[in-house]
């Protein structure tokens, strides 16, 4: 059985790395998709390989050796990626939630309002945020008192799990991690959830034929269901009351947002993606040119 559970986290690990690494490789060499949406989720691949890579390893550490330790510096590493990487994650997609609503609600608008220049200051922006809020959390969280040895009642080092190993006095960075919740989490989710409802408004008014609103809308199922499986798991776990804990309950749905997401993002933005199918026929096309005018050269 441990076996079994090895090659299944290992297999999920692989192919969300190697999908991730592709998809990035191919928006980078493809001059068709230097576009602002797909500007952000080149950095979303890049967040989302650094995520699993910060979980995972670890994870199939104690799957197949069952060594359970982690040192104290290790853990705390790891919790600043984790927080590092659900901030980034959340806010990039905040930005293509806006990215979306002023290509649908302001399309005139959309070559100056999303340039080059004010989508690497949204990338920018959002790195910065992400950035220092983990920092604050995983000083606040080291500063905290803990035994010399405790175990983590979780597959990672949690924040909330790691808060409740304390000796120390938890109650003032709890309710700083509630206020950040609601702030980053909760405040993004309802600013993307508005996005789509005038999205959606808007296709309504404006296009009349089936077929154009097919086509508005289905620009969009991509990123909706991305923000849906991320989302989520995270509004349950982190805004739900305390008396609601389940070990085995929170760690399989902790799963959900640290690794089935980042491996089905790449098939979620490729499959029936023309544009993207498009550009990659395009490029094979010229490569497979190219070697065949090198040949025929040689």
């Amino acid at each position: 059985m441990t076996c079994i559970i090895f090659i299944g986290f290992l297999f999920i690990y692989l192919l969300a790395v190697v999908g991730n690494v592709l998809f990035a490789s191919l928006v980078s060499a493809m001059p068709q998709l230097h576009t602002p949406m797909y500007f952000f989720l080149w950095n979303l691949s890049i967040v989302d390989v650094t995520y699993i890579s910060a979980i995972f390893p670890n994870l199939l550490s104690i799957t197949l050796a069952s060594n359970k330790k982690i040192s104290f510096p290790g853990c705390i590493t790891q919790l600043y990626f984790f927080i590092f990487c659900v901030d980034e994650e959340i806010l990039i997609l905040t930005c293509m939630a806006y990215d979306r609503y002023v290509a649908i609600c302001s399309p005139l608008y959309y070559p100056l309002v999303m340039s080059k220049k004010m989508c690497t200051i949204m990338a920018a922006l959002s790195l910065l945020t992400s950035t220092l809020n983990s920092l604050m959390f995983t000083f606040l969280t080291y500063s905290l008192s803990f035994c010399p040895s405790s175990e983590i009642n979780h597959f990672f080092c949690e924040i909330r799990a790691l808060m409740s190993l304390s000796n120390s006095d938890t109650a003032s960075r709890e309710m700083v991690l509630f206020i950040e919740d609601i702030c980053l989490v909760f405040c993004t989710f309802l600013f993307i959830m508005f996005s789509y409802f005038r999205i959606i408004s808007s296709i309504l008014k404006k296009i009349r034929s089936t077929k154009g609103r097919f086509k508005a809308f289905s620009s969009c199922t991509s990123h909706l269901t991305t923000v849906i499986l991320f989302y989520g798991p995270i509004l349950f776990l982190y805004i739900k009351p305390k008396s609601v804990y389940s070990k085995t309950q929170d760690g399989i749905i902790s799963l959900l947002y640290v690794a089935v997401v980042p491996m089905l993002n790449p098939f979620v933005y490729t499959l029936r993606n023309k544009e993207f199918f498009g550009a990659l026929k395009n490029m094979a096309r010229i490569h497979g040119y190219n070697i065949l005018c090198s040949i025929r050269h040689s």
